[in-house]
């Protein structure tokens, strides 16, 4: 059972899942520009969001899934408010070569100089004993088609090699790729300027640990960078993001450049806990995220969760593999981010 301190401190400092009421103040930072939610966002299966604006809207992906009994390998939705949203189809509709498998956690960025749009995911190799790999592809619009470029970035047994995210460094014009699962640490290499492989002369760093938290951190995955206020935030997700044993949690750390070294959370608070976004009565496993700013400059946090009414009416096979997007206000406090409270539905 948490202590007296470590609620409070909870209650302070994190917002659980799909949250149950809108609270916004100017003493947190939000503006009151902030678009106003009712969660979830997107009501069906969609884990893993990545959420961006481009092309005048918002396009959101997600990790493979069936759709009116047609199999989506990268889901992409689209929505001009936030709220409303409409699935476009399969952003990767041609498997590449390399993988037959499991396509997961996209992420996509927008290049201008190569006026391509960029989306870094994981795929299972059909090769025995190689297990995921993470691939690259492009595309010239939000919704694609993406076209593999043809070999995977990095492969290697179990899940090591998933949930990566690709960042470019407006400080030095760097690019890096973070990644990580599989109770390994999370990491981070520079990538070429063209983003389809990395570069030579440079090797995978660890940045964080598994199991030096108190709680949500035994495995460790879903990485994501935001740059704020001259400090590289990364955020990143654990336990266990699905199913019956469904514990999952966003937490946090920061550094002074995009390859670290990041202090964890917990470091600075004292309470041995770097969650910032956790689990509720009607809300579990919130988590996977990623952060992304509207046209007033407000930022915000996608992640998905599960709806613990939805848990009761599942069968076993089915019980928590149903995760729903949401979305909530994101700003910085003391130099840590914080989530506000919106409306929500369970």
């Amino acid at each position: 059972m948490k202590s007296t301190i470590n609620l409070i401190i909870v209650i302070a400092f994190t917002v659980s899942g799909c949250l149950t009421a809108r609270k916004e103040s100017t003493a947190t930072g939000i503006n009151k520009s902030v678009i106003s939610l009712n969660n979830p966002v997107f009501d069906q299966n969609f884990p893993d969001p990545t959420v961006i604006k481009a092309a005048g809207k918002y396009y959101a992906y997600a990790t493979q899934s069936t759709v009116n009994e047609k199999a989506l390998n990268i889901q992409v939705a689209s929505s001009a408010d936030l709220q409303h949203w409409t699935l476009e189809g399969d952003a990767l509709p041609v498997k590449p070569s390399w993988a037959n498998n499991s396509f997961w956690a996209p992420h996509v960025l927008y290049d201008s100089f190569m006026k391509k749009y960029v989306m870094f995911y994981s795929g299972e190799t059909p090769e025995e004993n190689i297990g995921k790999c993470i691939g690259v592809a492009f595309a010239d619009k939000p919704t694609g088609p993406f076209t593999d470029k043809g070999t995977p970035l990095v492969c290697g047994a179990g899940f090591i090699n998933i949930d990566p995210m690709a960042f470019a460094d407006p400080e030095t014009g760097k690019k890096a790729l973070y990644w990580g699962s599989d109770f390994q640490p999370l990491k981070v290499q520079e990538l070429s300027d063209d983003w389809s492989s990395f570069k030579p002369g440079t090797s995978p760093k660890p940045i964080i640990f598994p199991g030096k938290d108190k709680d949500y951190s035994q495995l460790i995955e879903a990485s994501w960078i935001d740059y704020n206020d001259g400090k590289y935030y990364l955020y990143y997700s654990g336990d266990n993001c699905c199913g019956s044993q469904a514990n999952y949690a966003v937490m946090v750390a920061k550094a002074d450049n995009i390859f670290g070294p990041f202090e964890r959370y917990s470091e600075r608070n004292g309470t041995g806990s770097s969650a910032i976004l956790i689990k509720d009565s009607a809300w579990s496993a919130p988590g996977h995220n990623s952060v992304f700013t509207d046209d007033n400059g407000n930022k915000y946090i996608a992640y998905h969760a599960i709806s613990r009414r939805h848990l009761k009416q599942e069968s076993e096979a089915e019980k928590g593999h149903r995760r729903v997007m949401c979305i909530s206000p994101l700003t910085y406090k003391n130099g840590w981010p914080q989530t506000v409270a919106i409306k929500g539905s369970e």
